[in-house]
């Protein structure tokens, strides 16, 4: 009993910041409100020992030559992108009104058209990088509502608004696990699209490079495309200009070979975007741990 109301004031204490952040700018315009968090967000990763230590070690790993000067303004850009990403998914309703800033392009969105035309489903993979739900809702803007696959939060509050987040940018909400993952095979077997974001450390994963290191990653996304013959399409919103805008491109279908081939081939496009963009990836994943 004491426990468990312990844990319940520890869910409302964590859960304190962010909704101070939050109702501090509510009634300003949805730009400044994000603006105002990333700017936080940035600040705290530059300047907070810990989450500083965190990005630095991982960026010391790709850019070891890189001066710590830069490493600092990394650590302060690549905050600045996640306070945004965070406000806008929180926020997902509005943000999906906003789609005249997006710019979509690629060969893969032929490949998506023509897979609802012909009634399958398909595979989007990206990862933490921009703002990946502009994929999903340069999609449901074309008519292809995506699902999604997510990692259940501890803390109940916080898990109940990111959840309602995911959930207006498309359904169904697949959770990870054996459940979701049963939930995630129907919903494809009956023609439906999915978004997978596959960058975190997997543990039962196979060791596939990774912007130069080996990580464990998953291969399910790929084996899924292979069972069921569906496209498995990279797709990914990079943040441009004032950081209000998006450039949401789709790559063309990964080929058809083997699940570890095929899931190579997407770290390769991925670590690509974060060589082009180190700013706009999230580098507090400890992607390569345990590998």
């Amino acid at each position: 009993m004491v426990t468990r109301i312990f844990n319940n004031l520890w869910h409302h204490v964590r859960y304190i910041p962010l909704l101070s952040a939050l109702s501090i700018s509510r009634g300003r315009a949805f730009d400044r409100r994000s603006r105002a968090l990333g700017a936080l967000v940035g600040v705290l990763v530059r300047y907070f020992p810990i989450a500083r230590r965190r990005v630095e070690r991982e960026l010391l790993k790709v850019y070891p030559e890189m001066p710590r000067s830069k490493r600092l303004a990394l650590c302060q850009d690549m905050g600045r992108n996640m306070g945004r990403t965070l406000f806008e998914i929180l926020h997902c309703a509005e943000f999906q009104t906003l789609r005249n800033r997006l710019s979509v392009s690629g060969a893969g969105l032929d490949d998506l058209l023509k897979a609802r035309a012909e009634g399958k489903g398909a595979i989007i993979v990206s990862g933490h990088f921009g703002q990946w739900e502009a994929v999903r809702a340069a999609l449901k803007t074309r008519g292809m509502e995506t699902g999604a696959v997510y990692r259940p939060q501890t803390n109940r509050h916080y898990e109940r608004r990111l959840y309602a987040g995911i959930e207006a940018g498309g359904r169904p909400i697949m959770a990870t696990g054996k459940i979701g993952t049963r939930a995630l095979v129907r919903h494809i077997r009956q023609g439906g699209f999915i978004a997978i974001l596959l960058d975190e450390k997997y543990p039962d994963g196979a060791r596939l490079p990774f912007l130069g290191h080996q990580a464990l990653t998953s291969l399910v996304a790929a084996q899924l495309a292979l069972k069921y013959n569906l496209p498995l399409v990279p797709a990914y919103g990079t943040r441009t200009g004032d950081g209000s805008r998006f450039d949401v491109e789709f790559e063309q279908a990964i080929p058809h070979t083997d699940s570890v081939t095929m899931t190579g081939a997407f770290n390769d496009s991925l670590s690509a975007r974060i060589l082009g963009r180190p700013d706009q990836w999230y580098w507090m994943l400890r992607r390569w741990k345990g590998a």
